[in-house]
Formats: C-alpha cells, structure tokens, sequence
C-alpha cells in the first residue's frame, strides 16, 4: 500500500507539474498572442487606399491615380441589395453574431478535415468582421496563430466598431478582382457603372467574387461565374431578400460584363491626363498622397476639343506620311499553319481602332488582294492606294500590312514616323483645353507638347514685333526688304540671312513683312531694336533662357509648343501673360477643397446685388505689352492668315491670326493661331530633329492640322472682334485700318509702291557693300549666330526661320 500510495502520489505531482507548465505555456503564448496583436481601435478613422479620380471640365472621367484601383463610398451610399447579396454569400448572420459566428466554424472545421488530409488550403468559415481584420490589421497566411488574432481581433473590432462602420470598410477594403478593389470600383470596372445602377444580378455576381476573383472571372470561367451568381441569388431570395419572381428574372438575365477593367470610357486624353499627374506630383500640398489619397481633380479639359485635337495630329501626320510614300510591310508571312496569331502580334495603334492586321494575297498591278488576320477576311485593296504604294516600293505577297474597311474594300494604312504636337489653351486665363504630345501614347508617351524644346522658326517672328512696337515703330513704320550680311558667322564665314525664295522687295511697312514672313526684314529690325530687348520681351511673355543672338530673331532659339502657345496669349487677350494650367481644382475624399488654380479673391461677392452692379473679378495675368501693342499684333497677325503664308486658313473667316514657322533644313514645321478665345499651337517635326523634306514648311505641314482642329473649335467658340483699345489711334494705310498709340499716328509714311516684280540680290550690290564695310570696321556688328548641326541633307540655301 505505501508502494502504491507514493506512486499515486508522484504521479499526481507529475500531473500537477504538467497542468502547471501547460498553463505557463499558454500564458507565455496568450502573452505574446496579446502583445503581437494591433490595434483595433486605429480602425475607427481607417481610410483605405482609394484612387484619385480625374475629370474633365465638363465632368467627364477621363482617369484615375492609383496603387490601387478603389473608390471609396460611405455606408449610407451603398444599396440595400449590394449590402444584402455580400451578407447572403459571406456572412448571413452578420448582424446577429458578436465577431464570430460559432455554427460557420462549425462547417468549415468539417470541411477542414477533408482539406488537410488532401493538402488543400483551409476554409476559413470567417465572419465579415474576422475578414476585416485579417484583410486590414493581419497578413494573409494560413496558420492556427492567425486564426486565433483573427478571432481575438474580430471581438475587439465588435466592441470599438458599430456593424455598419465594419461593413463598410469591409465593401471598400475587399478586393475583387479586375484590378478592383472595394465594390464601387469593381461595378465600374466589370459592369460600367456606379452602385446605385446595379441590378440585383450584377450585385450578385460582385458578391461571388470574394472567395476567388480568378475563379470566377466572367470572361475565362463564364459557367462557374454564372452558377456562383445564381447560387448568391438563390440565398438572397432563402433570406427572404427576393422574391421568387425576382430570382426566376435575376437568374434568367445572362452575366455580361466588360473585356477588361477600363480607366474610363473616355480615351483620348492620355497626354494630357499624364502631364496633370506629373503636375499633381509635384504640388506638396497633395502629391505624396496622390495615388492612394481618394482626391477629386477636376481639370480644364475639353473634351470636344480634346478628341478633335487628336483626330487633326493624327490625321496631318498621316497625311504627312502619306507624301513621302509607301515604306513597305511590316513584316511577312508565307501563310503556314498559325500565320494570324503570328500577325496579330503586331497591334495597329489603339487610337487606330478601326485598322486591321492583313497579309497580301495576291498583286495584278493595282489589283491587290488580301485576307485579314483576325476575321479570316478577303478583299481588295482600293485601286489608288495600290497604285500610290506601287509607284515608291512594289507591294508584294506575304506582306503584312494594315488595312482599314471602307466602303466594300480596304485602304491601305501605314503608321507614320514623323511625330508632333497640339495644344490649345484659352487665352484669358491660361487654362488647357486640349493637349496632344504625339501620335500615339501607347507608341510612345513622350509629350512633345512639354517635353521636346525645338526651334519655333518664324513663329518666333511675332515678339520680335511687338517688341519694335513697344518702342518707336508702328504697323506702317517702313524697314528695307535687301540682302544683308554680317561678320562672325560660323566656321570664320559672313552670315548671310536670305528669304525663302532669294528673292527681295525693298521698302516695306512692317505688316507687309510680318504676312510674308520677311527674313531680312526681321533680322533688320531686330538689329535696330536690339537684341536684349527682344529676348527680355519674350522672356516676360513666357518664352525663357534665350541668348541675345540676332540669329534667334528668325527663330534659332528653343522652345516647348505649350511655351510658346501660351506666350501667344498676350496678342489675344489685351497684353497680360497668362501660366497655362491644367488642373482647376483638387478636393480630398470629404469634399474640402485641398488647391484651387484661380487663387482670386472677390471681397463682394457676398453682398446682395438687388439693383447693384455685379462685382468684377480682376482679370488674370500680369500685363507685359501695351493692350495697343496687343491689338495692332492680333490685327497683323490676322493679316497673315488673311493675305501671308497662312492664307490657305483663310476659309476659317475673319478675326482669326496666327504665324507659320519652318526651322532650317525643314527640321521642323509649325503654325501658332488664335481667335479672342482661344490660341493653338501645332508642331511637326522628327523626334531625332532630321529633315521633313524640302517644301514642308509650316504652312505645308502645321497649317492644315490648325484648320481641321479649329472647324471643330470654331463651332463651341466662334470667332469675334478683337477687342479695340479706348485709347488708340486709327488711320487707313494702304487699304487697311492700322491702330497707333496716340501720337504715333502722325509717324505714318505715305503709301509703300512695292516693285511689280520681286527684285533679286544682285540689285542691291551697293546696299550690301556698305553693310560690308560698316560689318568691317566693327560698327553696329551683331553677335555671331548659333551654328547649327550639319544637316543630312542640306538644301542649297540658308533657310532659318524662312517662313
């Protein structure tokens, strides 16, 4: 017995010791648990990454910033059947249950049984609010550790949370795929639409999604998607939250949902949405928090102007293209087994929807024939733009090409090498209606619009005269259209500036050089003005860093398209430089508004105005020429669309100007123009700066996608009258009504006879000679221009700046 009795007593120790240690055992891990756990009460301010959506003028969506793809809604925002479809395919007994819902538990230790003796993952049988804290506070591993904080976490969250502050992150933290996180960014992205749209069907199938995005994927898993919907469906309507009418309809109606998650419907702004992000990057009051801070950006786009401006650069560069001819296929096929999949690897531009790959069939002179690779489509190429492939490079079978349906047949696409830019902005404020940095963005998304400096040419001309007209000269004021030549030139040789055509017309006024674009003309008067003057002009006009070289008065200078744009908005809107913006306005996710562009005040716009004037807001911008200088400039420059080198834009109507430029070697091709409401800029140049050809100058080039921006732009912004000084003087000169600064006008000369026949340089033998010698002796001489790089091709003459 006392053997006996000592065992029992050992072992009860033993058993003592054991419950002991297992005790400090779960407390040192309880202790742990506890200690590793967050803090579920950092959730009642919880925001989750939301994207900051971009809009248009007008309202439109035109983009999104994020990290990830969510828009965030409050609870009384969402629809009482969304919020009813998640609770029947997740947690039905949500709003009964204190966290964890012990009957879920119960089913998914069952199935658990059956999952780790086969190696799958285990079920969770988790509520809404274990989800919560899992997909918020704890990371996504299986594991019993996790489990037990979830479960912990899940008690906590109940005690600091109300049910609709749990459900509410829940709907905007959870991700469903489609690159869609929260359910008002997955309606948008799988439906198109916002919550308040969704039928129950569609709430159904977002609430299906939860346990496996990928499993039910509309467009890879049709039939699993559709029986997970319809099982949702069947416990909505077990939960009493549909009738049986409703599900019969609901199950009935088919699961369509979008190819791919889409930013927006609207598709043409990606240029100018990517500079807005740049811009909004940058601005510390909310850049760092772009992508994730929820922000409402409402931009100056136009979306009517946008998409014309885009149709008008891709067609002129199409065009352009189109002159210098057929490069060829862009590869070949033998049509083996497979050939379209190997075709359709090649995409045709995605602004170029209607473009299909094809491959040659066959080739009988102008009759060419060819099959599509995508719909297996036969046809004919049309008889003119065979015969327009054929006369530069011999179209031939198994070339892969583009082709575009038109009309019962196909024509025959190339997509250009050439590059350019349009920009538009509204001239009293600054604001960008429209921007377009090259062909494609999806080919390449530098923005020449922003990014690429290049020479202006004559569109560089203008502030030369505003300048000579902020001094001593007027419209009328007369300067020698005759060769010139200056010592200092590159490589030790005389730099000798000529007009286009070599050819000269002697004593002109200065509007008449202007409209033609008079090279001689303008390096004369800048000489006289000085060069200083003129590059401080620009540079407080918004064209900065040029150097006082005489070279840079036709144009040897650089600038950006937006630059020079938006510096052409001091002739349209009486004298003041506007900083072309694009972004209005920017609210958080509350609605408070975070940055304004307009930073204007209005102290009365309080006050009642029952039989009192409206107050007046001062106008934008500082003022940096004379509003006379301003008009006389908009009258001139109207005379170069009128009768100049831009004549071709005269059918447009009055009260529309603008300046043509072409840099040397027809390196680049531009057109600057604007009515009282709106100025545009068009460029066209290769982007690694070669020639375009001979004769595509500005006004080949540039002006033809000017004229078909603006017969859209003229439509929402007719043109008007420049607006006419109070104070300026005018008197007819030569059959046109000039504006003088008071006083000035009595500087008016007598008619100018130009010459019947343009008189060449071997006239004015006498002229030069005397430069020559004053150039000699180092009187009046100008700093040596820039020198160029050598040209591929370089014409015969000096054509800088030629029109």
């Amino acid at each position: 017995m006392k053997i006996a009795e000592r065992w029992f007593v050992w072992a009860g120790m033993v058993l003592l010791g054991g419950i002991a240690l297992a005790g400090l055992v779960v407390a040192v891990y309880a202790a742990w648990l506890f200690h590793d756990l967050p803090d579920a009460s950092e959730l009642a301010d919880y925001r989750p990454p939301t994207a900051t959506r971009v809009y248009a003028g007008d309202g439109t969506l035109i983009g999104e910033f994020s990290d990830e793809r969510r828009i965030y809604v409050s609870y009384d925002q969402i629809p009482l059947t969304v919020v009813q479809a998640f609770l029947a395919a997740e947690d039905r007994n949500f709003f009964q249950h204190g966290g964890i819902d012990v009957s879920g538990i119960g089913r998914a230790s069952i199935k658990n049984i059956f999952n780790l003796a086969s190696g799958r993952r285990l079920e969770g049988g988790s509520t809404i609010t274990q989800q919560v804290a899992k997909n918020v506070l704890l990371t996504n591993e299986s594991s019993l550790n996790r489990k037990l904080k979830e479960a912990i976490l899940a008690n906590r969250l109940e005690a600091t949370l109300s049910k609709e502050q749990i459900l509410n992150l829940y709907l905007n933290e959870i991700f469903l795929g489609y690159r869609s996180f929260g359910i008002a960014s997955a309606a948008y992205n799988y439906f198109g639409k916002s919550l308040n749209q969704l039928t129950p069907d569609e709430a159904a199938f977002l609430a299906s999604l939860p346990k496996g995005p990928n499993n039910y994927h509309p467009k890879r898993h049709p039939g699993a998607a559709k029986g997970r919907r319809d099982w949702v469906l069947g416990e909505m309507e077990q939960n009493g939250w549909l009738t049986q009418a409703q599900l019969v309809e609901a199950r009935a109606r088919p699961l369509i949902a979008r190819d791919a998650p889409q930013r927006s419907d609207y598709k043409d702004a990606d240029f100018f949405v990517e500079e807005a992000r740049r811009q909004a990057a940058a601005n510390p009051d909310f850049g760092e928090q772009l992508r994730a801070g929820g922000f409402y950006m409402r931009t100056t786009l136009d979306p009517t102007l946008q998409t014309a401006a885009r149709q008008a650069l891709m067609l002129g560069l199409e065009n352009y293209d189109r002159r210098h001819g057929w490069r060829g296929g862009w590869g070949t096929t033998d049509f083996a087994e497979g050939w379209q999949a190997a075709a359709l690897k090649e995409q045709a531009p995605p602004e170029r929807r209607s473009w299909r790959a094809a491959a040659i069939e066959s080739v009988s002179g102008n009759t060419v024939r060819i099959r599509t690779a995508r719909d297996d489509e036969t046809g004919t190429l049309i008889a003119a733009d065979a015969a327009w492939a054929n006369a530069n490079r011999q179209l031939r079978r198994g070339e892969l090409i583009f082709v575009e349906p038109r009309n019962g047949q196909f024509a025959l696409k190339q997509v250009p090498r050439v590059n350019g830019a349009l920009v538009a902005v509204e001239p009293q404020s600054g604001r960008v209606l429209a921007m377009v940095g090259g062909y494609s963005y999806a080919l390449s998304s530098f923005n020449r619009a922003t990014q690429a400096r290049r020479q202006p040419g004559s569109s560089f001309k203008p502030f030369v005269y505003a300048t000579a007209l902020e001094g001593d000269f007027t419209p009328a004021s007369i300067v020698l259209d005759a060769p010139i030549s200056f010592a200092g030139g590159a490589n030790g040789q005389r730099w000798t500036p000529e007009n286009y055509s070599r050819q000269y017309y002697g004593p002109q006024t200065l509007r008449r050089g202007l409209e033609l674009s008079r090279n001689v003309m303008t390096v004369r008067l800048a000489q006289s003005v000085g060069m200083k003057k003129i590059v401080d002009q620009a540079d407080k006009m918004g064209i900065p860093g040029l150097t006082p070289n005489l070279s840079v008065s036709l144009g040897a200078g650089e600038v950006t398209p937006l630059e020079i744009t938006a510096a052409y908005s001091a002739f349209a809107n009486g004298g003041r430089r506007v900083s072309p913006y694009l972004i209005d306005y920017v609210q958080d996710r509350d609605g408070e508004t975070i940055f304004r562009a307009d930073s204007r005040s209005c102290r009365d716009c309080g006050r009642g105005f029952s039989g009192q004037e409206s107050p007046r807001l001062q106008q934008r911008g500082t003022q940096v020429i004379d509003p006379i200088t301003a008009y006389q400039m908009s009258s001139m420059l109207e005379g170069v669309v009128q009768r100049g080198t831009a004549a071709s834009a005269r059918g447009l109507g009055n009260w529309v100007a603008g300046k043509t430029g072409t840099t040397n070697e027809y390196r680049s091709a531009w057109f600057v123009g604007f009515t009282s409401d709106i100025v545009v800029g068009v460029f066209i140049g290769f982007d690694d700066n070669r020639s375009l050809g001979f004769g595509e100058t500005g006004t080949t080039a540039a002006v033809p996608v000017f004229i078909d921006f603006m017969q859209t732009a003229l439509k929402e912004r007719p043109a008007r009258p420049f607006v006419r000084p109070k104070n300026a003087v005018f008197r007819t000169v030569n059959g046109i009504e000039e504006a003088f600064r008071p006083g000035t006008e009595r500087q008016a000369p007598p008619p100018v006879q130009a010459p019947t026949q343009p008189v060449g340089p071997q006239n004015y033998y006498e002229v030069i000679r005397r430069e020559q010698e004053a150039a000699a002796s180092g009187a009046n001489a100008p700093p040596p221009p820039a020198a160029a790089p050598p040209p591929k091709k370089a014409p015969a003459e000096d054509l800088s700046g030629l029109y």
